[in-house]
């Protein structure tokens, strides 16, 4: 039986992890505050949770969703190509990203956790 390699968190991205979770961007304090501990149709969340070389903002293992929060920097074209070529790596490994702007998650909350809903519900089992 062949062995699958390891691709979640990831030993030497570790401290990283712990860094990004104490120093959470406003927006991410403010959307893992709506959906820490299962608090939308008990679907569980982990935050700055790693697969491969990428870590994910947020994640739920259950829906294979992670979750990302972009600033403005995030819409320069360097930054942009490499946020497709990561989406497309983790869709090979049948995760699905959604992506929001850190403005959207203060102005449409409701609806962002409209749409993750949404989202789990269509994959569940």
């Amino acid at each position: 039986m062949e062995r699958r390699p390891h691709i979640h968190n990831i030993k030497y991205l570790e401290k990283n992890r712990k860094i990004l979770r104490k120093k959470l961007t406003p927006a991410e304090a403010y959307l893992w505050s709506h959906i820490k501990s299962g608090q939308i149709d008990a679907i569980k969340f982990r935050r700055q949770y790693s697969i491969n070389n990428f870590i994910l903002d947020f994640y739920s293992a259950k829906f294979k969703l992670g979750i990302e929060l972009d600033g403005d920097y995030h819409n320069e074209p360097d930054q942009f190509e490499k946020d497709e070529a990561r989406d497309k790596e983790l869709q090979s490994l049948g995760i699905t990203i959604l992506r929001y702007e850190n403005k959207y998650i203060f102005a449409e909350l409701q609806h962002v956790i409209a749409d993750i809903k949404s989202h789990c519900s269509i994959t569940k089992d």
